[in-house]
């Protein structure tokens, strides 16, 4: 017997559609310059998920008491919130007010359309949307229906179990958290300071000393040439969002008829892509050592550096502060920062040994995995309880569909 059985207790569980227990509106259109304006201390919730929605906060309110918020467009869509209390809510949100409290609990509500809602989301024409007319029919459980007051005994039973364990899950979360920024200021020190030699002891060369290193500009393909399989690929904007310091594999590729047309130009194993262009200072010049066996084709954002150096001691130098020092005063600023391989190549990088060079990229590996792998790391710890937490809301509403 599952652990709903027993609270069930064999009572029956009756399927209605959102749109007969609930009532369901829109939010309305508010800019940045209307919040700004009207600035006071009712909270105004979008689409986003950060600050648990919030986007800003003003002097009047739409919305009073306990609902249900819901995304209705964007990358967010179908992701619902518990609210109370006064707010207001934009129009790229809907709200539920449910018909009659007696039948109905607002939090076992919320907690069953986080797991359905996001089944409804349709991602047609590239913009995911889940609107009012899609969340009407969304079956709702009812338990022990003929019952309204077991029914919401029953109710506030499985929200307290799940408040409860979204709060401890929240509080190792949060550890977790805390942990993993602390290992990540570590991580920056230690970086820093194994990098520090003293240059009357080891030489500090220019990055594009003939006896270190060569960079090599790649050459331009735009977004929409790349595909799910075929020549290995690292597009400038990934840099950012997708590469750590090493990599041997690529998240896309190009064809080879375009690559053979275009004459593309390869990073080799052993060479370090660095990025050359963002929207920032602060992005430029990131380093990701390739490691794969095969070439990768570079955007003309991107220099390959093919060096005798430690490819990975290369990478982890460009993510250093001395590295940025140097370079952020050749960096041309606009629309679009970039740098050129001149700039880069001004940048002195220390020349230990080679051994002095593994004994670096070692001690820094394992800051790497602990910080950013999500398959080792602190990462993947936080990773897990959000799973976990999710596979027990979900056994404790596997209601039963036969009855």
């Amino acid at each position: 017997m599952s652990f709903l059985d027993k609270i069930l207790d064999d009572a029956t569980v009756e399927w209605k559609p959102l749109g007969e227990v609930a009532n369901l509106s829109r939010g309305r259109v508010m800019s940045k310059e209307y919040l700004i304006d009207n600035a006071g201390e009712y909270p105004v919730y979008s689409s986003q998920t950060v600050n648990n929605g919030e986007i800003g906060k003003i002097n009047s309110y739409d919305f009073e008491g306990e609902g249900v918020t819901w995304t209705t467009d964007g990358a967010n869509a179908g992701t619902v919130f518990f609210r109370k209390d006064k707010f207001s809510i934009t129009n790229v949100c809907g709200l539920i007010k449910i018909k009659d409290l007696e039948k109905l609990n607002y939090k076992f509500l919320f907690y069953w359309l986080s797991i359905e809602a996001k089944k409804h989301v349709y991602s047609g024409m590239g913009n995911p949307k889940l609107m009012s007319n899609q969340m009407t029919k969304i079956q709702i459980p009812i338990p022990c229906p003929n019952n309204p007051k077991k029914s919401l005994e029953i109710q506030q039973k499985i929200v307290g179990i799940l408040d409860k364990f979204t709060e401890l899950t929240a509080e190792l979360t949060a550890e977790l958290t805390a942990e993993l920024t602390a290992r990540k200021m570590q991580y920056s020190y230690y970086r820093e300071k194994l990098y520090h030699f003293d240059k009357n002891k080891v030489q500090h060369l220019p990055m594009d000393d003939e006896s270190i290193g060569v960079f090599q500009r790649g050459k331009r393909f735009v977004k929409t040439d790349l595909i799910s399989e075929g020549v290995p690929v690292i597009h400038y904007g990934e840099m950012y969002t997708h590469y750590g310091t090493w990599a041997d594999r690529t998240k896309s590729f190009l064809s080879e008829e375009l690559v053979k047309s275009k004459n593309l130009r390869v990073a080799q194993k052993g060479d370090v892509v660095i990025v050359a262009a963002g929207e920032t200072i602060e992005d430029i010049g990131m380093g990701t050592a390739w490691l794969g066996e095969e070439g990768v084709v570079i955007h003309d954002a991107c220099f390959s550096y093919k060096t005798s150096l430690n490819p990975k001691f290369v990478a982890y130098f460009t993510r250093t502060k001395q590295f940025h020092d140097q370079i952020k005063k050749h960096i041309s600023s606009g629309k679009i920062s970039a740098i050129n391989a001149r700039g880069l190549g001004k940048a002195l990088i220390p020349v230990p040994s080679q051994e002095e060079q593994e004994r670096i990229v070692s001690i820094l590996d394992k800051f790497d995995t602990l910080t950013n792998s999500i398959r080792e790391g602190l990462p993947k710890e936080i990773e897990l309880r959000k799973k976990q937490y999710e596979y027990y809301r979900d056994l404790l509403l596997a209601f039963p569909q036969d009855n």
